[in-house]
Parts: C-alpha cells; sequence; structure tokens
C-alpha cells in the first residue's frame, strides 16, 4: 500500500495534471485503476497496453507524441523500457503490483519494495489517492477482480446491497453472488471491435452508478448492458466445453483455438475456484503460439519457470497465478515437463 507521502504526491501530480496520459493493463485491474484516476481529475487521454506486449517500449512513444501530456500515468503494467522513460522526457509516475523493478528517473509506486509478501492490487493503490465514495463500486471490483477483498468491502456492502449483502470468502462473492456479473463485467468490456470497446470504457467515465447498466437506467447504460450480455454468452459457451475436461488428473488442461473469443484468464480463474484441488492450464492457440494462463492453489511459477527452460517460451506473473506463451512447436515438449514439475507440488487441503 502507499504511505502518507506517496497518496499525498499523486493527489497533487492528479490535481495540477493539464493534460495527463494513461497508459493501463487491459484487465479489469488496469481498467479499474485508469477509471479511478481519470474521474479524479477528469482531464487527459487513456491508452490501454494489450497483454501481448512485454513492456511499454519505444513503440508507444508515438503516442507521447500525438497527445502532448504533460504527465504520464502508467497502470498495472509490470514493465516499462529504459528507453521508452528517457525518450518521453516527461514526469512518469508508475503505480503497480508486479515484482518490483529498476528503472531511473521516474516515481515509482510498488507495496512490494517496502512491504514484501503483501499483495495490493493496483486498483488499491489507486483509491488510496482518489478516495471518491460514489466510486466505491469500481474500486471494489478492481480489487475482487485481482482477488482480494479490500478492507473497505464493508462501504461497499452498505451502498450495493445488489451485489453483496455481506461479507463471505473470496471465492462466494466472486462466483455465487451477483457480484460474479459486475467483476466480469469490467473483464468483458474490454473486448470486442475496437470502437465499442473506446466507447464503452467513454461512458464509464461518467456513469454515476453500476445500476445504470445492471438495471439499464439510462441509455448508455442499456449499450453497456446489451455489450455485456453478448459477450458473457460467448464466456459460457466456451467455459461449459472446458469444465468437460475436469478428470481425476491433476492438471485440467483445457485448449482452444483462434476462431473463439480470448477468455483465458476468465476461464483460468473461474475453474481455481471451483477445482481448486487442480492445477489449471488453459491454452489458446493463435498465430503458431499457445497463449497460457495458469492457476493452482499453491505456488506454480517455479514449475512453470522450470518446465520453460531452454523452449521458445516466456512467461511470468504472481506465484500462484502466472501466464505464459509458449511456441507451437515446444508445446508438446513443455507440457510433458509441466506435468512432471506439478507432481512435485504439494496437496491442496
Amino acid at each position: 500500500m502507499l504511505d502518507a507521502k506517496q497518496i499525498a504526491l499523486l493527489r497533487t501530480e492528479l490535481e495540477t495534471a493539464q493534460n495527463p496520459l494513461f497508459f493501463y493493463d487491459n484487465d479489469a485491474d488496469g481498467l479499474a485503476s485508469f477509471l479511478l484516476l481519470y474521474r479524479f481529475c477528469r482531464e487527459g487521454k487513456g491508452v490501454i497496453f494489450k497483454s501481448n506486449k512485454k513492456s511499454l517500449g519505444i513503440s508507444f512513444l508515438q503516442k507521447v507524441e500525438e497527445i502532448q501530456p504533460d504527465k504520464i500515468f502508467v497502470l498495472d503494467i509490470a514493465e516499462i523500457d529504459q528507453g521508452f522513460i528517457d525518450k518521453a522526457n516527461r514526469p512518469i509516475f508508475w503505480l503497480d503490483h508486479h515484482p518490483p523493478q529498476q528503472r531511473n528517473n521516474v516515481h515509482y509506486f510498488n507495496p512490494l519494495i517496502n512491504h514484501p509478501g503483501s499483495y495490493y492490487p493496483t486498483t488499491y493503490l489507486a483509491y488510496q489517492v482518489t478516495q471518491n465514495p460514489v466510486d466505491i463500486w469500481i474500486a471494489t471490483t478492481g480489487c475482487m477482480a485481482d482477488y482480494m477483498i479490500p478492507d473497505f468491502i464493508d462501504i461497499f456492502i452498505e451502498k450495493h446491497p445488489e451485489f453483496l449483502k455481506k461479507k463471505e470468502d473470496l471465492p462466494t462473492m466472486l462466483y455465487k453472488r451477483e457480484m460474479e456479473h459486475l467483476v466480469k463485467f469490467f473483464f468483458f468490456i474490454m473486448k470486442g471491435p475496437t470502437v465499442e470497446v473506446h466507447k464503452s470504457i467513454k461512458i464509464l467515465t461518467r456513469l454515476k452508478s453500476p445500476n445504470e447498466v445492471f438495471k439499464q437506467e439510462s441509455s448508455q447504460g442499456r449499450f453497456l448492458w446489451k455489450r455485456f450480455q453478448k459477450i458473457n454468452s460467448k464466456y459460457e459457451e466456451i467455459i461449459k466445453e472446458a469444465k468437460k475436461n475436469a478428470t481425476r488428473n491433476k492438471l485440467l488442461l483445457f485448449e482452444y483455438g483462434d476462431d473463439k473469443w480470448s477468455f483465458t484468464t476468465n476461464i483460468a480463474n473461474e475453474l481455481t475456484v471451483r477445482y481448486p484441488k487442480k492445477v489449471i492450464l488453459i491454452a489458446r492457440k493463435k498465430s503458431g503460439e499457445m497463449k497460457c494462463s495458469i492457476r493452482a492453489q499453491v505456488p506454480i511459477i517455479e514449475a512453470l519457470k522450470n518446465a520453460m527452460h531452454g523452449l521458445q517460451a516466456r512467461g511470468g506473473g504472481h506465484p500462484t497465478a502466472c501466464g505464459a506463451v509458449i511456441q507451437e512447436a515446444d508445446w508438446d515438449e513443455f507440457l510433458k515437463r509441466f506435468t512432471e514439475e506439478i507432481k512435485k507440488l504439494p496437496k491442496v487441503k
């Protein structure tokens, strides 16, 4: 979490920004972080950072030249190239919660630096800065989407009992209560045609309540509701197929092709809750690569690294939630290795 000095600094920088540029990850945590900061300062532009990019590199300088920001805020992005920092020639404020990086000439805020082993999504850090009670639904959704129950959950329940009536364990709140739909909404609204995604996010910067969407209380909310229903129906089709692969094996493996929408992260998240004793590996084949999301209730990242060693592969992430990209030519060898690695993992009680 941020300390009082960091919060004051970021708040001042947002309040005095004339034309800030926000780069944010294309998941629910990244989106919620952007919405909180943008709705606080009501200035600037947002740019989505696609997950197929390894880092915020010099190719993104084109956006800097186009928008000509006075300040840059980077949200929930694990890596920034030093070349981007040096050539951007603007103050950069980087909020993240992935393994800490060493970079020069950047204002870097990561709770893992002073609190190793802690877990605070970027949304949590952003809400520490903004503290706007109207946005409690955005802050809570972003945190829970990244698998954390925030310490302000009771305030959310009081304001929005239509989504949660009481505090329970995280899997129950995420997959057995109406909160499930709000979390999925933040993920799914980022999918689809670029024009529709940008229109949806623009609407989100202005919504006063999630009920504009879920109770269709405004024309803009109805637009978002129709988009969500359409995308969610595609998700339900794919996860139904994925559940069929749950056998007695410790590994629950599900592969699908690029003829279907990408829901790799969401499927992995849901299945690890529904099958907590299994290691979940969801892989989508695209352009000669297998794009993977891996989940487990025990640390899995070392098993992933060992299985990738020497192969045409890259990956990383959190101890129990990882991502990887494996060249299709090495896929069979990776699976063979990974299957052996997970045999060494402790059993989930």
